[in-house]
């Protein structure tokens, strides 16, 4: 695993979502680019920043209300038509006019749970960071029938494939096991 690197604007992003979630103590972890550019290190610069995150429902609401108040831009409607995915969708805009789609998962089952409380830690710049285990990655990106870095991280010498397999037999994916 690598240091996360990001391009200044994507950077802005990891940092107050980072810090937005950790002022209300709420365990997350990042996903999706950000945790595909340190595991296969490259640098987050396009799409939107994914972070699964437990909290009650209650957290949810403060979330939607902290992020309005610290620099991110929260679209009512977006919200509302969100409710039932569990999901908060953000934009980040920064000092310079610059807009970084967030969204934030609410860890609302136990595999995503589970996820998140063994999350590894990893660096961003001089902040810690946690993303999910690269069998965790490999999970979430195989039902984003991303197959190319499915087969990258299934190649890193630290991957666990007999783990992998097991996790994915356990959730009814056994077909799936044939990978690599």
């Amino acid at each position: 695993m690598h240091p996360i690197r990001a391009t200044v604007r994507y950077s802005r992003a990891i940092h107050a979502v980072a810090e937005l979630l950790g002022k209300l103590k709420i365990d997350a972890m990042f996903v999706g680019n950000v945790a595909r550019a340190a595991w296969l290190d490259l640098e987050v610069s396009t799409g939107a920043i994914d972070v699964i995150a437990v909290m009650t429902p209650q957290q949810k609401t403060q979330v939607a209300m902290m992020a309005a108040n610290r620099g991110f831009r929260v679209e009512r409607e977006e919200l509302d038509a969100t409710e039932e995915l569990d999901l908060i969708p953000l934009h980040f805009v920064d000092e310079e006019g610059d807009e970084v789609r967030v969204h934030v998962l609410l860890a609302s089952n136990a595999l995503y749970g589970r996820m998140v409380s063994v999350a590894i830690a990893t660096q961003h710049e001089e902040r810690t960071l946690k993303i999910p285990r690269a069998e965790d990655l490999a999970l979430m990106l195989l039902m984003a029938e991303d197959a190319e870095a499915v087969q990258r991280l299934t190649g890193l010498p630290q991957f666990d494939l007999a783990a992998f397999r097991e996790r994915l037999a356990s959730i009814g994916l056994g077909g799936e096991a044939a990978v690599r």
